[in-house]
C-alpha cells in the first residue's frame, strides 16, 4: 500500500506540502487521510509560520478525485460517510488553518484539486495552468466545498458557469475573475509561492491569524456581527506582545522580530 501520499519539508518557517500521487495527483482516500494528518501536525508546530501547498510533477497540481473509487459509493447513503465527510473535514482544516497558506499550481487544477486549492489564502498559478470544476459531466457536482469557496471568490454567475458547464478556464481568466492571485511563468509557481510564504513567515503570526478570521467571518454572518467580531479580534491584536514589538520597532526604525504564536486563541 502506498504510504507517501503527501510529502512535507520545512525550511525557514515555511512548510511545503506536496501532493504526491503523480502523474495527476488525484485525490484518493489515502491521500486525504495523509493530508489531514500532515495538517494536524503542522498546525501545532511553532516552527511553522506559513504553508505552501503544491503537487508533484509538472502535469497537474491535482486533477481531482480518483474516479476509480466512485463505484463503491454509488448506493444511497454511501458517499458521505465513505468519502465526503472526511474529505470535507480535511479541506475545511486547510481553509481554517491558523497560519497563512499559499497554493502553488502548475498544470491542471480540476475538480477536487481546485477545491483543495481554493482552501488556501493565496493562489499562484503558472501561465499554462487550466482550472475547472467538471464534475457535472459525471452526473454529480463539486462536493468538497467548491460551491461555497469558489462562489465566494468569483460570485454566483461565474461559479455557475464553471460548475454547470464544467469547462476549464485559463490562468488569465482565473486572474481576471479573482479566482487566483498571481500568474507566473511556467515552472515558477513553487518558487513564487515560497517567496510569498517567506514574507508571511516574518509577519506577526497572531495578527495574521486574527486577520484571516476577520476576513472569513464576513461571509458567515451579518455585517454588524462581522464588525463586532472584528473589533474583538482587534482588541486582542492591540493588546498583544506582537503589537508592542511592532510599534517599538517602527519608532526605533528597526525591523520587528515576532516570536512564535503562543498567545491566546480567539
Amino acid at each position: 500500500m502506498k504510504t507517501d501520499w503527501v510529502l512535507c519539508t520545512i525550511v525557514s518557517g515555511v512548510a511545503t506540502i506536496t501532493l504526491n500521487n503523480p502523474p495527476l495527483n488525484v485525490v484518493t482516500l489515502g491521500l486525504t487521510h495523509a493530508l489531514g494528518e500532515t495538517l494536524d501536525a503542522l498546525a501545532s508546530d511553532e516552527n511553522v509560520r506559513a504553508l505552501v501547498l503544491t503537487g508533484a510533477g509538472e502535469r497537474a497540481f491535482c486533477a481531482g478525485s480518483d474516479i476509480g473509487e466512485f463505484t463503491r459509493f454509488m448506493a444511497p447513503g454511501q458517499v458521505v460517510p465513505g468519502k465526503l465527510a472526511r474529505q470535507n473535514a480535511v479541506f475545511s482544516h486547510l481553509a481554517t488553518f491558523p497560519k497563512p497558506t499559499v497554493a502553488a499550481i502548475s498544470g491542471l487544477a480540476f475538480g477536487g484539486g481546485l477545491e483543495i486549492a481554493v482552501c488556501c489564502d493565496l493562489l499562484v498559478v503558472e501561465e499554462h495552468t487550466r482550472l475547472a470544476l467538471p464534475e457535472i459531466k459525471l452526473g454529480v457536482f463539486p462536493s468538497s466545498g467548491g460551491p461555497v469557496r469558489v462562489t465566494r471568490r468569483i460570485g454566483a454567475g461565474r461559479a455557475k458557469e464553471m460548475m454547470l458547464l464544467g469547462e476549464p478556464i485559463d490562468a488569465a481568466t482565473a486572474l481576471a475573475w479573482g479566482l487566483v492571485n498571481r500568474v507566473v511563468p511556467r515552472g515558477r509557481s513553487l518558487h513564487a509561492a515560497q517567496e510569498i510564504a517567506t514574507v508571511l513567515a516574518l509577519r506577526a503570526p497572531r495578527a495574521l491569524r486574527y486577520c484571516k478570521r476577520a476576513i472569513d467571518v464576513a461571509f458567515d454572518t451579518t455585517e454588524d456581527d462581522a464588525l463586532r467580531q472584528a473589533l474583538v479580534l482587534s482588541d486582542l491584536a492591540f493588546s498583544s506582545t506582537e503589537c508592542r514589538e511592532g510599534v517599538r520597532a517602527f519608532l526605533a526604525k528597526e525591523t520587528p522580530s515576532f516570536g512564535p504564536d503562543r498567545g491566546e486563541r480567539a
